[in-house]
């Protein structure tokens, strides 16, 4: 079995590969060429924790996987990520285990690069700021990823703790967002970051709406990725007057916790219906349902998170280690 660590993985994972083979992955989930079945939780009540398990194969890559994966939100502002994850690759010919990889660097790298993909199909193609909402590992992902599908001229990141968002705004600063002059603000508010943003990324652990239909821009396409048992990201007035988008409608109309609050609460309220849910990505990516009809939608991309995400990017390291001999091999 191949053994890759953190920095393997995140050496290895190429985001711009990345954003392809999550389209194509998509449309296989869409149209039935996925086998991905439901999520399954453990709950551990006492720290409002879950543990998944989240298995998947994808015909387009070939890629045979499961993912372990822990969500943990009381670990925000600790040493540990909220979400940490192992991946276990296995041979789709002859059922081997073949791999064993780092799932928290790629749970990172594809809920942004997926959140992008959403973008580059809905977003208005002249979208030039950018609003990050919080201040974690998703943060980062999504303002690297958002870079690679539109021209971001501006990024404003808002959160809970001020120090928190200077330290990102400094550090995405020297980053230089891969070479892009986009200026990055740190701003006292959600309300001001979203206030004249073309794109929104929610990547917070919130329990009351941190997306509000009266700070949002009309125009906007918004991505929401957080996920708290006790709460949501966004809010009644925006879900109901937006495009809403998913990745899968089974996985996020399922009943919790594998399903999204931010869809689930205002179905179960009677503010929208199931039928509210317009596309998945995969039927975007396809052609067969249409996106962005008028330059002032809003439109809304509500993640959960589906196993197909993960194998195509443990296929696209797979890849890359053979190739580069990176790995250590052991005996199982």
């Amino acid at each position: 079995m191949l053994v890759l660590n953190r920095s393997q993985v995140e050496a290895l994972l190429d985001l711009d590969a990345l954003l392809d083979a999550l389209a194509a992955a998509m449309a296989d989930l869409s149209s039935g060429r996925a086998s991905v079945p439901d999520r399954v939780g453990a709950m551990v009540p006492e720290r409002d924790g879950l543990l998944a398990a989240m298995p998947g194969f994808v015909s387009s890559c070939g890629v045979l996987v499961t993912k372990l994966v822990s969500l943990f939100p009381h670990n925000a502002g600790t040493e540990l990520p909220t979400h940490q994850a192992v991946i276990v690759a296995f041979d789709p010919d002859t059922g081997r285990p073949a791999a064993l990889l780092d799932g928290t660097a790629i749970t990172a790298a594809r809920t942004g690069a997926c959140s992008a993909l959403s973008a580059r199909l809905l977003a208005r193609e002249d979208a030039a700021v950018l609003a990050v909402l919080g201040t974690g590992v998703q943060a980062r992902s999504h303002a690297a990823a958002m870079c690679r599908v539109r021209a971001i001229r501006q990024v404003r990141i808002a959160g809970r703790d001020p120090a928190k968002v200077a330290a990102l705004a400094d550090e995405l600063s020297r980053s230089g967002l891969r070479g892009l002059p986009a200026e990055v603000h740190a701003v006292p508010s959600y309300a001001v970051a979203l206030d004249g943003a073309d794109i929104a990324c929610a990547c917070t652990h919130a329990v009351e709406p941190v997306v509000r239909r009266e700070w949002l821009t009309p125009g906007v396409h918004v991505t929401s990725v957080g996920y708290n048992g006790a709460g949501r990201e966004v809010d009644d007035a925006t879900v109901a007057g937006a495009l809403v988008c998913v990745e899968s409608r089974q996985a996020a109309l399922a009943p919790f916790p594998a399903g999204a609050n931010d869809l689930l609460q205002p179905i179960r309220d009677g503010v929208i219906t199931a039928e509210h849910v317009h596309a998945e990505l995969g039927e975007l990516v396809a052609g067969t349902r249409p996106g962005r009809t008028t330059g002032d939608q809003i439109t809304l991309y509500k993640s959960v998170g589906v196993a197909v995400q993960d194998a195509a990017a443990a296929g696209i390291v797979l890849a890359a280690a053979r190739r580069a001999g990176v790995g250590q091999e052991i005996d199982i």
